[in-house]
């Protein structure tokens, strides 16, 4: 797969649109996370510890960390596409503008449904954007690439990464807490969900489907 690879098809429009909407709205949603202050997901756990360690944004951290991530691709031998690049960049500008926006939730009566609602909206996010089938995102490739490699169950490894992701960023000072599991709990049956919501018609036969290879495998299996 090459960056440009997959851009044409008579659905073309609806997949862009998909890719750009579903990247924005997981930065939004990861921004409902860190306000609601109940604990963020494993990556957005390392962000914060990295963005309170460097003075940094949680949005150029994002950015930065999806390059570096991108860069192991190189000896692991995968390939981005445009949703893979695209990733780096526009969930990190659309967190910080969510953050710019958003006041942060005092009391459980406002930080509850801020939990919530950045849960689900990152499972609406997920669906959206690898539904468009314009590739993984850096980190899903790390998982799938190393899945690949190892051998291993895309589970072992997807957890053995985010384990070592949330210690590294709590350590840092990264928010760890109810919000945290609930979201390890919820994400995967929510991306399932919404796969299939957004799934497009594949242009070969007709029928829908989402993004081809194993990069929802490596969201969904968890």
């Amino acid at each position: 797969m090459s960056i440009t690879s997959g851009l044409r098809g008579p659905h073309l429009t609806r997949r862009l649109l998909q890719l750009y909407a579903g990247l924005a709205l997981y930065g939004a949603s990861a921004a409902l996370l860190v306000r609601g202050g109940l604990g963020l997901e494993p990556w957005g756990v390392l962000h914060q510890g990295l963005a309170e360690l460097t003075g940094l944004t949680m949005g150029v951290v994002s950015i930065i960390v999806g390059a570096v991530v991108l860069l192991l691709w190189i000896p692991i031998r995968q390939r981005p596409g445009l949703g893979t690049v695209s990733n780096v960049f526009v969930v990190g500008i659309a967190m910080d503008a969510a953050l710019a926006l958003v006041p942060e939730g005092h009391g459980l009566g406002v930080r509850i449904p801020l939990l919530i609602a950045g849960i689900v909206l990152n499972g609406v996010a997920t669906g959206l954007y690898i539904a468009a089938r314009f590739g993984p995102g850096p980190r899903d490739g790390l998982m799938t690439g190393l899945h690949r490699l190892t051998g291993r169950s895309v589970r072992l490894v997807r957890t053995g990464i985010e384990v070592a992701v949330v210690v590294t960023g709590f350590v840092l000072g990264g928010s760890v807490g109810i919000g945290t599991v609930a979201y390890a709990l919820a994400i995967g049956p929510l991306a399932q969900l919404f796969l299939r919501v957004f799934a497009i018609p594949a242009a070969d036969n007709g029928s829908t489907a989402v993004a081809t290879g194993s990069p929802e495998q490596a969201i969904l299996r968890r």
